[in-house]
């Protein structure tokens, strides 16, 4: 199943299930109780509402949709940076022991065509494409061979990411959580669809240039230790958004440096998932 948040056209937050090329309202049915994507995962209710979309019509079609990020309000969004070996080189890093982590907050998230914003503070707006995975329920000291029964689904992720902030100091925060930086969509792809996320490919391009390319199992730190490392910290709760890292390719790391302008447009492809899109468009101050 396939899960989109919206706005809908009276200015209500929503979401649905794609179907037959448009979009079964769920918010709509689920209403109070469930009245966002995170909350209805919350509910326990994934497996009920699969049940609905399979027996409804679309309401809304798909064309013309207003995207939100898939979960517009997470709990917490979860980084992990240098999970690539390739990129790891090209950072001129060291892989540590324990993977590297770093918070967005949802104030950054964009959805599925919506314009990354471009800092009117920065020329050097970097593109970096990653799996995002959806936890569907609570836990805390999850054991990594248990861990992906924790995940609600998988979508794609632009961690776009502003690099002369980010180097301001020794901590990413800065660079990483500017306003409309953040690409999240342009849905959720239910466990059932993408049983193992280490089988999957990733391509991100911008203006039809393949810029980054790779498959899931060449991460340094897999999904379910992600799930299991993060757990210890603090319980992760429905809603909740890891962002499992990006491949080698960036553009702060090409001859010459390849960073994204108003008028680019950015694209990140995971197989099983679909393309999330977005133009780029500068910062109005």
């Amino acid at each position: 199943m396939k899960l989109v948040s919206f706005a809908a056209s009276d200015s209500r937050p929503g979401y649905g299930a794609i179907k037959d090329g448009g979009v079964v309202d769920l918010s709509r049915r689920f209403g109070e109780r469930a009245p966002t994507l995170r909350t209805l995962l919350a509910s326990g209710a994934l497996a009920g509402a699969a049940g609905i979309a399979a027996d409804a019509k679309p309401d809304l079609p798909l064309e013309g949709l207003t995207f939100a990020p898939v979960i517009p309000d997470p709990d917490k969004i979860i980084c992990v940076g240098l999970n690539y070996r390739d990129h790891v080189a090209e950072t001129a890093k060291t892989v540590t022991e324990k993977p590297a982590l770093f918070a967005r907050f949802a104030g950054s998230q964009i959805g599925h065509l919506q314009p990354l914003v471009k800092p009117a503070v920065s020329d050097a707006f970097d593109y970096e494409g990653e799996l995002a995975v959806v936890i569907g329920k609570q836990g805390r000291h999850i054991p990594a061979e248990r861990a992906l029964e924790y995940v609600a689904g998988y979508s794609c992720y632009n961690e776009g990411t502003v690099r002369d902030w980010q180097v301001h100091t020794s901590q990413y925060l800065a660079g990483k959580t500017f306003a409309g930086t953040g690409a999240f969509g342009p849905w959720l792809v239910t466990t059932d669809e993408i049983p193992d996320p280490s089988r999957l490919t990733l391509e991100t391009r911008l203006n039809g240039q393949v810029v980054q390319h790779t498959t899931t199992d060449l991460m340094i730190t897999s999904v379910p230790e992600q799930i299991a490392y993060i757990s210890t910290i603090l319980p992760l709760l429905p809603g909740d958004v890891i962002v499992t890292g990006t491949p080698g390719g960036v553009g702060a790391k090409r001859n010459p440096p390849l960073f994204m302008r108003p008028g680019d447009v950015a694209e990140v492809e995971i197989s099983g998932i679909g393309v999330l899109r977005n133009p780029v468009a500068a910062e109005v101050p």
